[in-house]
């Protein structure tokens, strides 16, 4: 345990600034964009409040109740959306961070001091797939937080100088605390449906000497263009044929496309979702985002990511140079 926390140390002090700087620095765009929004119209708005009767308004003294409650219900359970682009950020890095894990050590013969060391291939490769499932979006998920409450405060104070008090119904909204622990709880289903990817750009990374991402990406697309020209070419003569829309969703896609957060909801019902209509179920979400379990292509396909991740600590034992 001791050597492993110390291979983590190592992973984060190499690529402190994928893992830490780079969402950081989004984080704060976010803010001096979106918080400079709020502040811009709430100094150049009109700050009249407006007086409601049903659904018109009838002249600008105060907001109803119910609609007062209502936005801050939807402000309350919604709030990390705005997180998402740190999010599409992360699977960028992850992707590129493994693509290299193990091939700049062979590239600038770096791994001829780390094998002189008392380290195995295993604790090595193992504190990469650790780093790149549970690291990195643990960080991700600390400042996505982070970054949310600071612009849900940045909107109540905007709200407030409208006429909109907010701070009381949100924060009695409990899905104002338990948010971060459901994102929390998408961490072990992440895991799963990255495991394929992740093993593919490690197998990847260890076994190619240059061009690592033409090899990553191009064997899985090139592959499925030779699969239909070959549909093509004996359609005519051969009633049995490869089915290309299950090869490029359950294969090349999971390869590939895997560490994208929210992948398996393309398994889900999209009519479950159909009754969201004032602000986002997030107990919802999770459960129908854990029934995609329940398919075996997600297990099929964790399986063949672990064998991989295997396969890349097989190779790093005699593949040594760049």
């Amino acid at each position: 345990m001791k050597t492993m926390k110390w291979l983590l140390r190592r992973e984060l002090w190499e690529h402190k600034g994928a893992f830490f700087w780079a969402p950081l620095v989004i984080a704060a765009a976010m803010v001096v964009l979106m918080g400079g929004g709020f502040a811009y119209s709430m100094a150049v708005g009109d700050s009249t409040n407006f007086k409601w009767q049903g659904q018109n308004v009838v002249s600008i003294q105060g907001f109803p109740q119910d609609l007062r409650y209502k936005i801050a219900h939807v402000a309350a359970t919604g709030y990390l959306g705005v997180a998402a682009p740190l999010f599409m950020v992360l699977a960028v890095v992850v992707f590129f961070y493994c693509l290299a894990a193990l091939h700049d050590d062979r590239r600038d013969r770096s791994i001829l001091f780390w094998k002189s060391l008392p380290l195995s291939d295993r604790d090595t490769v193992l504190s990469k797939v650790i780093t790149a499932l549970c690291v990195a979006p643990m960080i991700t998920i600390a400042i996505g937080v982070a970054t949310s409450l600071v612009l849900l405060l940045i909107g109540m104070i905007a709200a407030a100088g409208k006429g909109l008090n907010l701070f009381a119904p949100v924060l009695m909204e409990p899905s104002l605390y338990l948010s971060p622990l459901y994102l929390l709880a998408f961490l072990p289903l992440y895991i799963l449906w990255a495991l394929p990817t992740v093993g593919w750009l490690l197998l990847v990374s260890s076994w190619a000497k240059s061009k690592v991402f033409l090899w990553a990406v191009g064997i899985p697309l090139v592959s499925l263009v030779l699969l239909f020209w070959l549909n093509f070419m004996i359609s005519p003569v051969a009633p049995m044929q490869f089915d290309i829309d299950f090869i490029g969703n359950q294969i090349v896609a999971r390869m590939l496309g895997g560490l994208m957060p929210g992948v398996w909801l393309s398994e889900v019902d999209g009519s479950s979702f159909s009754h969201m209509q004032n602000g986002l179920d997030a107990m919802l979400v999770l459960g129908e985002s854990y029934r995609t379990l329940a398919k075996p292509g997600v297990w099929l396909g964790a399986l063949a990511g672990a064998g991989m991740i295997y396969a890349a600590m097989r190779l790093r034992r005699w593949r040594d140079e760049g």
